[in-house]
C-alpha cells in the first residue's frame, strides 16, 4: 500500500506538471507559422514534439542508472573484475557511438527528400525497441552488450530525424524554448516508468519476485512508454522543408555530402561552432553514460547512485525550462558558455569525490547544466542551418557529437586499464571543455 501510495504522489505530480505546459488546445490548425507566433501555448505539433523527448529520455535514464549496475552484475557474476567491467561498458558505449556516427550524414541526407524523415526514423525506432527487448532477456554479459549496443544504435539514430523535425514544428524565435522544454519534460516525463520500475525492484521480495526478474520487468515497462509517448509525434508532426525526389537518391545523396562538407568548411561560423561543440559536448556525455559505473567504481552504494540520479533529473526539469527563458534574455551562446564554465569546475570536483555526499552534490550540479547545455546547442545550431537540408546538417552535428559520446567514455576506459584509476579520466574532461569555449568565442567572430 505504501508503495502504491509513493508512486501515485510521483505520478501525479509529474503528469501536473506535464499538463501545465503541454495542455491540448482544442482548435488547432497546421499551420505552424501562425500557430507559434500568435501567443505563448505550445502548438500541436509542437506538443507532440517534446513529448518524444518524454518517450526517449525514459530509455536514457535506465541507460545512465539501472543498465550499468546490471551490467556489472552480470560481469561481476561470471568472474570479471570491477575495473575489467568498466573498461569493457565504456568500450562498448563507443562501438554504437562510432557505428552510428559513420552512417548518420548519409542517413540525414537520404532523410532531407521528400516524406522520407519520419520513415527513416521509423526504421530505426523499431531496431531500438527490438534491441531492448532482446537485452532484457539475455542470459549472459556478452549477449547483453551486443544487443544493447543494437539498441543504442537505433536510438541515437532516431535522434538525428527528431533533432532535425525541429525545424518542421517551430520557428527560430521559439526554437529555443521548444528545445528547452523538450529536455526539460524529457528530465521529469522518464521518472514515470524508472520509480515505477525502482520500486518494483526496490520491493521485489514483496511481489514474490528475484532482483533479476523485477530489473528485466523495469526495462519492458520503459519500451512500453517508448513506444506509447510517441504516439502523437507520428500523428502531429510532418516534415514541413524538404528537397525534391531524385531518381538517383543515392548518387545525389553523396553529391550533396560533399558539397556541404565545402560550405562547412568555408562558413566559419558554423565550422568553428560544430568543432566547438564536439568538444565540450565530448564531456558533457560521458559525465552521463559514466556516471553510475564511476560510481561504483570509487566505492559509493548502487542504491544511492541511482537515487541521487533521480535527483538530477528533478533538478534538470526547472533549469532545463530556466536556461531556455535566460537564452531569449541573455543570448544561447552565452548560456552556452556558462554552462561550459560550470562543467570545469564539475571536472575538478568530480576528480576528488570519494565519498556519497559529494556524489550527491556532483549529481546536482549536473543537473543544472545538462538540459540547458544540450537544448540550447541544439536550437542554435538549427537556427543557422539551411531549413531544406536540416537532416544532412544535423547528420553531421550528430557526427560531432557522437564521436565525442566516442571519444570521452574510450578516455574513461583507457585510464581504468593502464591507470588503474577513473579519475584521471574524469579530470582530462576540463582540456575539452577549454578547447569548446575557446572555438565557440571564435565562432562568435564569424556571424
Amino acid at each position: 500500500m505504501k508503495v502504491a501510495f509513493l508512486f501515485g504522489i510521483i505520478y501525479n505530480s509529474c503528469m501536473e506538471a506535464l499538463s501545465i505546459r503541454l495542455q491540448f488546445c482544442k482548435k488547432e490548425s497546421y499551420n505552424i507559422m501562425s500557430e507559434t507566433t500568435s501567443g505563448k501555448r505550445f502548438s500541436k505539433a509542437e506538443k507532440s514534439w517534446i513529448l518524444y523527448d518524454v518517450a526517449n529520455s525514459a530509455f536514457i535514464m535506465i541507460v545512465t542508472a539501472t543498465i550499468p549496475i546490471y551490467f556489472r552484475g552480470l560481469a561481476e557474476g561470471a568472474g570479471m573484475s570491477s575495473t575489467a567491467a568498466t573498461s569493457l561498458w565504456g568500450s562498448a558505449t563507443s562501438i554504437s557511438i562510432l557505428i552510428l556516427a559513420l552512417i548518420s550524414p548519409i542517413l540525414g541526407a537520404v532523410a532531407d527528400y521528400e516524406n522520407m524523415k519520419k520513415r527513416i526514423f521509423t526504421v530505426f525506432f523499431v531496431i531500438a525497441i527490438a534491441g531492448g527487448v532482446l537485452f532484457t532477456f539475455a542470459p549472459g554479459w556478452l549477449s547483453f552488450l551486443i544487443f544493447f549496443i543494437i539498441a543504442r544504435i537505433g536510438y541515437a539514430a532516431c535522434n538525428v530525424f527528431y533533432d532535425a523535425m525541429l525545424i518542421d514544428v517551430t520557428t527560430n524565435e521559439r526554437m529555443d524554448r521548444v528545445s528547452t522544454c523538450g529536455y526539460a519534460f524529457g528530465y521529469i516525463g522518464s521518472c514515470i516508468p524508472f520509480v515505477a520500475g525502482l520500486l518494483l525492484i526496490l520491493n521485489c521480495d514483496a511481489a514474490g519476485l528475484s532482483t533479476v526478474t523485477a530489473t528485466r520487468i523495469s526495462f519492458v515497462i520503459t519500451m512500453v512508454w517508448w513506444v506509447i509517448m510517441t504516439v502523437p509525434l507520428y500523428k502531429n508532426v510532418h516534415q514541413r522543408y524538404s528537397l525534391p525526389r531524385q531518381q538517383h537518391v543515392i548518387s545525389h545523396t553523396f553529391r550533396r555530402l560533399a558539397d556541404t562538407f565545402r560550405k562547412l568548411a568555408k562558413n566559419k561560423r558554423m565550422l568553428f561552432f560544430i568543432i566547438g561543440y564536439f568538444c565540450y559536448i565530448d564531456g558533457v556525455y560521458t559525465i552521463i553514460s559514466m556516471a553510475t559505473t564511476y560510481g561504483g567504481e570509487v566505492g559509493i552504494d548502487s542504491n544511492s547512485m541511482v537515487l541521487a540520479l533521480l535527483l538530477t533529473q528533478f533538478v534538470a526539469f526547472p533549469c532545463s525550462i530556466l536556461s531556455g527563458t535566460l537564452a531569449q534574455k541573455y543570448g544561447s551562446m552565452r548560456m552556452i558558455k556558462l554552462f561550459i564554465i560550470m562543467y570545469m569546475g564539475i571536472c575538478v570536483f568530480g576528480y576528488g569525490l570519494d565519498t556519497e555526499l559529494e556524489f550527491w552534490i556532483l549529481a546536482v550540479a549536473v543537473g543544472i547544466c545538462q538540459g540547458g547545455i544540450q537544448a540550447l546547442s541544439r536550437s542554435y545550431f538549427g537556427k543557422i542551418i539551411p531549413k531544406e537540408e536540416s537532416s544532412e546538417y544535423f547528420g553531421f552535428f550528430d557526427v560531432f557529437g557522437k564521436f565525442a559520446d566516442f571519444f570521452g567514455p574510450l578516455i574513461m576506459a583507457a585510464c581504468a586499464f593502464f591507470l588503474h584509476d577513473s579519475k584521471y579520466g574524469v579530470l582530462s574532461l576540463i582540456i575539452l571543455f577549454i578547447a569548446g569555449f575557446v572555438l565557440i568565442s571564435l565562432s562568435e567572430k564569424h556571424i
